[in-house]
């Protein structure tokens, strides 16, 4: 069946309008998928034909990051499936209830936003800048230097929004059919505020690292956090803290009031005369529980009594964590925020669950039970249902005069709905069913060797006392619901907890951390400059017993671009991953491991370090190198940080210097304001040769210090500046434990290579006596005459070539 495009009722129609108003009305076309947690979207703007695209990036249950996207780009259309989660759904819907903005709203079917499917439309696509006569495998690979195709939420919605933009023939409506949609170029799109930062980056400085968990319970999770950046800083107390924090991870921001606001939370738990504020708070958001799921259950009227548990326990510690901040300084914002939005509704919803809910009897009978004291007609039907054993006793033993003396016992039961029944006990003489009839009573049913009757006496409390337990329950769910209904009217209360909690918890998590780490908050400021002082690496200070600090220093004036030299295992790749860090650790809020530190604004962080081969585009591993160094030249600005160790050395020596200097000088042309903070580690010594690299002052030539101490090389690991001369391969080679033989062959190999000489082969060695040995074998054989029939050629072979001619 053919896909249908469907357009709601919100917004403009486009047979309606015509001319300027059309240009006008559709400017910004928005793709959007929301899935478990995470948002993926591209847009297209008409005004210069670009398409522009954001990595897959988590959101929300109330989408607030689509919300400010959407704020932000103002989209005249937004393209979305018809296959999509409940929180995506009320979001779309409340998008359609505001009065001041009504976009356009296309649905397409889910198949429209398939991987596959996205993937051969974007092959397809009209890509002017792209040569007519390039083939699809090098258009893959020139797309993937734009588009991360690890972003699988993004790259479906690029295939939707090609289905909509060739539908609707965008900017191309007077042109013949065989015309594309045109798109210029393909550009990444980050939400003001927000630094950008690939999946590379976050792998190579590992921010994250997923591993198996050693758990045979925990088979299914299948993974944990190993030794990462996350792994250390996150020290929350409640489940909304972590995934706070995660998000904060995967969206770091340069927006100093952010910056600023978190800091200020960080200074107050650092100092210790306020651990007893710490503690008194930490123990409470233990309590924090999965308030949005709650609700959720409430809304459905599914709730058990565990729920109400962990609900009062949520509202009973956020009151808790109210009155502790309400005596902290009110000048801080955060404090200030939950003291006036934690309300007076918490403490309402704490009272009237504690005054209504009965959790002991609750659990005992499985079932929401109400506590004595709220519904007097409850508590009246409950004292009969007290009382109703004795008195059903003196039932039964008056039943039991009545009946025939072979029957010596009898008990009167309440069945719920059923209602009161007269039980006796089978007996032998009972075989068949009409031998169950007793006159005066009417035969119910068989039930563990015991007959159930109805008599006169029953029928009589039945009409006297009624189906007490089911009315009972009944009473009890009403109120229940209106105990619902009033927690449901409040829930705006409650979300905020949430939030604010989950705030509080990151940053107390961070405070933490940087108490034990002895971190030092760094100095946030509006400029370009990014100083280090005694900068250490977070993870490999806690991995190694001795750790040497170094310092790091960007600006015009003190070179901008760093090429740092060094012996293999100097600690090269460490002290670019070290700065990463650092500088990411202070675009989250966090304290750093520096004595000193301030760092102006970064809006980017790019690095060229670790490759990693990808089956599913079908790159090599130099190729995906060079789409992120395609990647970081060409989207990198003045205030982004760029991080590179060792590219080109998966090609030929040549070809790799060739590229890398071209690179540097690329930049090197660019105006000083536009030249990003460059870290470049590489063993390409021939790259400082005069003339390869223009003179600049933003070039600084740094090495990492060694010594030598005869034949042995000990590591410094400091920074200093100047150029270092060798690589030191073969020493470094013999430590790692290259047999020595190895190692020599090397060094005479690299020797002849290098001055030019003729390399010998090793594998059958030549000597004065092998070569005087093989002068004799000639000479005989020259004075052989083959014309005599008498010589036997195989025999004279064999006694000089004992081996067979191997030797020859």
């Amino acid at each position: 069946m053919a896909a249908r495009e469907t357009r709601t009722g919100l917004g403009f129609s486009l047979a309606s309008l015509t001319g300027e108003e059309e240009d006008e009305a559709h400017e910004v076309l928005l793709s959007v998928l929301a899935e478990h947690g995470k948002l993926g979207l591209c847009f297209y703007d008409r005004k210069d034909a670009r398409l522009r695209y954001m990595a897959d990036t988590p959101d929300n249950y109330e989408h607030h990051l689509l919300a400010k996207i959407i704020q932000d780009i103002n989209p005249n259309v937004i393209i979305t499936t018809a296959k999509q989660e409940r929180s995506m759904s009320l979001f779309m819907q409340g998008l359609a209830a505001n009065p001041d903005y009504k976009p356009e709203v296309v649905i397409y079917p889910h198949v429209d936003f398939g991987v596959e499917v996205s993937k051969q439309r974007l092959m397809s696509a009209h890509l002017p800048f792209l040569p007519a006569s390039i083939s699809g495998r090098e258009k893959i690979a020139y797309l993937s230097s734009y588009i991360s195709f690890n972003s699988p939420l993004m790259v479906r919605t690029v295939g939707a929004l090609l289905k909509c933009l060739d539908r609707r023939r965008v900017g191309v409506e007077l042109e013949d059919s065989s015309v594309g949609v045109p798109i210029l170029q393909f550009d990444v799109y980050t939400l003001k505020g927000m630094v950008y930062i690939d999946l590379d980056t976050y792998s190579v400085l590992q921010i994250f690292k997923s591993e198996l968990h050693p758990s045979v319970y925990k088979l299914q999770s299948g993974e944990k956090e190993g030794l990462s950046l996350y792994g250390i800083l996150n020290r929350c107390a409640c489940t909304f803290g972590s995934k706070m924090l995660r998000r904060w991870f995967l969206r770091p921001t340069h927006d100093l009031a952010v910056l600023h606001r978190r800091q200020e939370v960080i200074r107050f738990f650092v100092l210790p005369r306020n651990s007893d504020a710490f503690n008194t708070l930490k123990s409470s958001l233990r309590n924090i529980r999965n308030i949005p799921t709650l609700l959720h259950k409430m809304s459905l009227s599914h709730t058990k009594v565990t729920d109400w548990q962990s609900l009062y326990k949520t509202v009973f510690s956020a009151v808790c964590i109210r009155d502790t901040v309400r005596h902290l300084p009110r000048s801080i914002q955060l404090f200030r925020e939950i003291s006036e939005g934690f309300s007076e509704d918490l403490s309402h919803i704490a009272s009237l669950i504690n005054k209504v809910v009965d959790f002991e009897s609750s659990a005992t009978e499985n079932h929401f039970t109400v506590k004595p004291n709220v519904d007097p007609a409850i508590d009246e039907k409950k004292r009969r249902m007290m009382g109703l054993s004795d008195f059903l006793t003196d039932v039964a033993r008056r039943e039991l005069q009545r009946l025939d003396t072979c029957i010596t016992a009898c008990c009167v039961l309440y069945i719920p709905l059923i209602g009161f029944l007269l039980s006796v006990p089978r007996l032998p003489s009972m075989v068949e069913k009409e031998d169950f009839e007793i006159e005066g009573l009417e035969f119910m049913f068989l039930s563990e060797e015991r007959l159930h009757y109805r008599s006169q006496r029953t029928k009589e409390l039945d009409d006297l006392l009624g189906d007490l337990l089911s009315e009972i329950r009944d009473m009890e769910a009403a109120v229940l619901t209106e105990l619902q209904n009033t927690v449901l009217e409040r829930s705006a209360s409650l979300y905020k907890v949430v939030e604010l909690s989950a705030e509080l918890d990151c940053l107390m998590a961070l405070s933490s951390a940087s108490q034990e780490y002895g971190y030092t908050p760094p100095k946030l400021a509006n400029h370009r400059r990014i100083t280090l002082s005694q900068a250490r690496h977070p993870l490999l200070e806690m991995c190694s017993p001795v750790f040497v600090a170094n310092s790091f220093q960007s600006s015009e004036s003190l070179g901008r671009i760093k090429i740092i030299t060094g012996p293999n295992s100097s600690g090269k790749s460490i002290y670019l991953k070290q700065v990463g860090l650092i500088v990411f650790m202070a675009l989250i809020g966090s304290d750093v491991p520096a004595k000193e530190a301030e760092i102006g604004l970064v809006d980017g962080i790019f690095t060229r370090m670790q490759s990693r081969e990808s089956v599913s585009v079908g790159l090599s591993t130099f190729m995906i190198d060079l789409n992120q160094m395609a990647q970081a030249l060409t989207c990198s600005t003045g205030n982004s940080l760029v991080l590179i160790d060792e590219f080109g050395k998966g090609t030929d020596t040549v070809d790799g210097l060739s590229l890398l200097a071209a690179s540097i000088c690329h930049w090197l042309k660019k105006a000083p304001e536009e030249v990003p903070h460059i870290l470049l580690a590489t063993n390409f010594h021939n790259l400082l040769q005069p003339g390869l690299l223009p003179s600049s002052d933003l070039l600084s030539m740094q090495t990492l210090e060694i010594a030598e101490d005869k034949e042995e090389l000990v590591f410094l690991y400091q920074l200093k500046e100047g150029i270092c001369q060798s690589s030191y391969a073969a020493r470094i080679a013999t430590l790692a434990g290259l047999p020595t033989d190895v190692v020599q062959r090397g060094i005479e190999v690299c020797e002849l290579y290098r001055t030019g000489k003729t390399i010998k082969r090793i594998d059958g060695p030549s000597s004065s006596k092998e070569a005087s040995r093989s002068e004799s074998i000639v000479e005989k054989f020259l004075r052989l005459d083959l014309q005599d029939e008498s010589v036997d050629l195989q025999r004279f072979l064999k006694e000089l070539l004992p081996s067979g001619g191997e030797s020859l």
